[in-house]
């Protein structure tokens, strides 16, 4: 069956053959017709009993058509203005666009909710480069030469001081080694703890967990509830050397540890001579209750605190620092010393000038306070405009979580990239080797996009969102 539509004088030839049935074929003609242009973005269709009477079809199957298209994300409805082509549908595809873009390079889109990244535009570049020319200025000869595989003796000593005050942690410059990022420091880890297994949380990220085993170790996941880790399943589970833990704000669920399994986990470091590996990735940023100290501040012997200047900084810096218990120093070292990437010293050196100075503590003053007006202007536009979307995870960090009806998360996240947004379920962090879940949630980051285009992301946001009972 091929037919038209000339509803308020349009004239739009559609496709409806091919196998599904007449619903499918005019869901595949639609999609077709806007991918192509055919649709502009903001086009007003036809009502379902005008499209069905031109098509010659049941009202019905053009109403559940338009629905579906409405959740996809290609078309939008509104009370009063009728069922459009979605504004921010991707535009057509033109030869010359074609050629700009190779096969299989997406298109980026024109806002960013993923986590995992700070506002970058943040970036403190004139301090930064105050702190660096003082660092260039006093730095001594020596710094310019190769290093040793445990970093800069003068970020090392500041560090200490600085995690020790703000964090908790019992640090010695002598048992701290200055990494080129997180990853680094995870892989040099997996590959001193030798063989055997090493357990991470059920939510977390995969390329985590592809470095664990790229060095030879099995990962076993530990399950997450609304306390965190179950630690407590440590004691099961055989021939595992370590736990991989997010204590402070257990990522992507965004809640902390309880204080029970803090002390199951130590207690079962110390039982089994096992190491608990504390990710304190962004242990800097708490509104709404006291900071949460590290987990190594209980048992220095036995946990290995890893942090980064990449949430608090930039990723670009590519600076992190492990502090070792006594008996991971040597080991890891070796490692590194046999030709691991190093940070540059010059970047080391200014971070520690940039800490001593008292601008890294001003910096995070400051980021505090962005990051929590974002958080407030999040919360209060889903009260207002999307009150049936339960959010959680807000007191402290970058992100929150965003709870859905079950079997929606998909869905939503098609329809925000037709919106030119860019988001991650919580189904993308589930470890594989977990149980199934079944919980359907956004995880959505209000620190990544720039001041400026942070309101744009969170209207774009709110439309790609199911609508309440209320709205229905």
């Amino acid at each position: 069956m091929e037919n038209s539509w000339a509803t308020f004088g349009r004239d739009l030839h559609l496709d409806l053959t091919g196998p599904g049935g007449l619903r499918a074929a005019l869901l595949r003609a639609l999609r077709d017709a806007v991918r192509s242009g055919r649709l502009a973005p903001g086009t007003r269709l036809p009502s379902s009993r005008s499209l069905a009477a031109d098509l010659g079809i049941a009202r019905n199957t053009v109403a559940d058509a338009y629905a579906e298209l409405v959740a996809e994300g290609w078309l939008s409805a509104r009370q009063g203005s009728g069922t459009r082509v979605a504004q921010r549908a991707l535009p057509r595809a033109t030869p010359a666009a074609r050629r700009t873009h190779p096969a299989g390079h997406a298109e980026r889109p024109r806002f960013d909710l993923t986590p995992g990244t700070p506002d970058v535009s943040a970036f403190p570049r004139t301090a930064w480069l105050a702190a660096a020319r003082r660092a260039l200025t006093t730095a001594p000869s020596e710094a310019f030469g190769y290093g040793g595989p445990s970093g800069r003796p003068e970020l090392r000593t500041v560090l200490a001081d600085y995690l020790a005050r703000a964090r908790g942690v019992r640090a010695d410059p002598d048992r701290i080694v200055i990494c080129a990022g997180f990853m680094q420091g995870l892989a040099l880890l997996s590959r001193a703890l030798g063989t055997g297994r090493l357990a991470v949380e059920s939510y977390g990220l995969d390329f985590h967990r592809a470095v664990i085993t790229r060095a030879g170790l099995g990962t076993v996941p530990l399950p997450v509830d609304e306390r965190g880790a179950r630690t407590g399943e440590l004691a099961t589970l055989d021939d595992v050397r370590a736990a991989l833990l997010t204590p402070a704000h257990q990522f992507p669920t965004g809640v902390p540890l309880h204080p029970e399994r803090r002390a199951a986990a130590v207690n079962w470091a110390r039982a089994t001579g096992g190491f608990i590996l504390e990710d304190d990735y962004d242990g800097e940023f708490r509104y709404d209750r006291q900071p949460v100290g590290a987990l190594q501040g209980l048992d220095a012997d036995h946990v290995v605190y890893l942090g980064t200047a990449s949430k608090s900084l930039a990723p670009a810096l590519r600076l992190s620092w492990m502090v070792l218990p006594d008996r991971l120093v040597d080991p890891v070292l070796a490692l590194k010393g046999t030709g691991e990437w190093q940070s540059g010293a010059l970047d080391q050196l200014t971070l520690a000038e940039f800490l001593s100075s008292g601008a890294y503590d001003r910096h995070l003053r400051g980021m505090r306070l962005r990051y929590r007006r974002r958080r407030d202007q999040l919360v209060a536009a889903l009260a207002d405009r999307a009150p049936h979307v339960h959010v959680s995870g807000i007191a402290a960090g970058l992100h929150a979580v965003l709870e859905l009806p079950s079997g929606t998360e998909q869905s939503i996240i098609q329809a925000a990239r037709w919106q030119g947004l860019a988001l991650e379920g919580l189904s993308r962090f589930h470890d594989p080797l977990a149980p199934l879940a079944s919980r359907d949630a956004l995880v959505v980051s209000y620190g990544t996009p720039p001041d400026h285009s942070f309101a744009s992301a969170l209207d774009a946001l709110l439309r790609a969102l199911p609508p309440g009972e209320a709205g229905r």
